[in-house]
């Protein structure tokens, strides 16, 4: 597929072996040649690592492992996903769930936009159109709904989704430096980029997030049986949008944020 160019999709894994479905991966890579993914093992205690394994060894040099000891959280495995992602040529480089709540045929609808220069991350959000199949359980769908109006008063940006696991970047020095350090959570990791890239807008080095960044309704999204979130974890990540905020709007705070995450 043109639109998609050279492209990488980094997919954190723990404790995934009933759900990662090998052969959506591997038909899907065999079909786009300038694909390629990064496994990230998080010390699953599973067959996880067996069954990527597996796969790599049916596409050698396409499909690559890396493994983590212990477990360190998603926001920790994709951020060292991205990081090996970086050393790469590749034009693109996302991250994906791995159960494929969202199928890898939307990787290209999220490339499409990329197709404006100013665009340098894409955003798949779970908008339930006519058309479109996006299927929700409703209490997940209304707390999120009220997740993402939190979101958008911390960020002071109209963003609807924040947390539906397909996104996309343009392999740039800026988007490399959101990724550099740490975050400071976990589950809230998603807006915790788009922090930093606000704050680097702030300081010149980006332009305005509501030009940079893109949002692209999803043609389809569908519940997993297995997820790693459940309901009770949406008030863990609202504490954790406290944190965020604190970051942003408190000014000595955010002097000291900035300084240790190298923005």
């Amino acid at each position: 597929m043109g639109v998609m160019q050279k492209t990488v999709i980094v997919v954190p894994c723990y404790n995934e072996a009933d759900r990662l479905n090998s052969n959506a991966f591997l038909s899907f890579i065999r079909r786009e040649p300038g694909l390629s993914f990064i496994f990230v093992n998080d010390g699953s205690r599973d067959g996880t690592l067996n069954k990527i394994e597996e796969m790599s060894a049916k596409e050698p040099g396409r499909i690559q492992i890396i493994t983590l000891s212990k477990n360190g959280g998603k926001a920790e495995a994709v951020r060292l996903g991205m990081l090996a992602a970086f050393e790469r040529d590749d034009v693109f480089i996302g991250y994906w769930d791995a159960d494929l709540a969202t199928p890898l045929s939307e990787i290209e609808n999220l490339c499409r936009l990329f197709t404006c220069p100013d665009v340098i991350a894409v955003l798949g959000s779970r908008v339930k159109l006519l058309g479109k199949k996006i299927e929700r359980q409703a209490v997940r769908h209304y707390l999120g709904r009220v997740f993402a109006t939190l979101v958008s008063m911390i960020l002071r940006l109209p963003v609807y989704d924040t947390q539906c696991g397909a996104k996309m970047f343009r392999n740039t020095e800026t988007v490399r430096a959101l990724f550099n350090k740490p975050f400071r959570v976990n589950w809230s990791f998603d807006v915790e980029v788009l922090a930093r890239l606000k704050l680097l807008a702030e300081r010149g080095r980006s332009i305005p997030v509501a030009s940079a960044v893109f949002e692209c309704p999803l043609n389809e999204w569908g519940e997993v049986h297995g997820s790693k979130i459940r309901t009770k974890d949406i008030f863990s990540m609202a504490a954790e949008l406290i944190k965020i905020a604190f970051f942003l709007h408190v000014p000595f705070l955010k002097r000291r944020y900035v300084a240790t995450v190298g923005l």
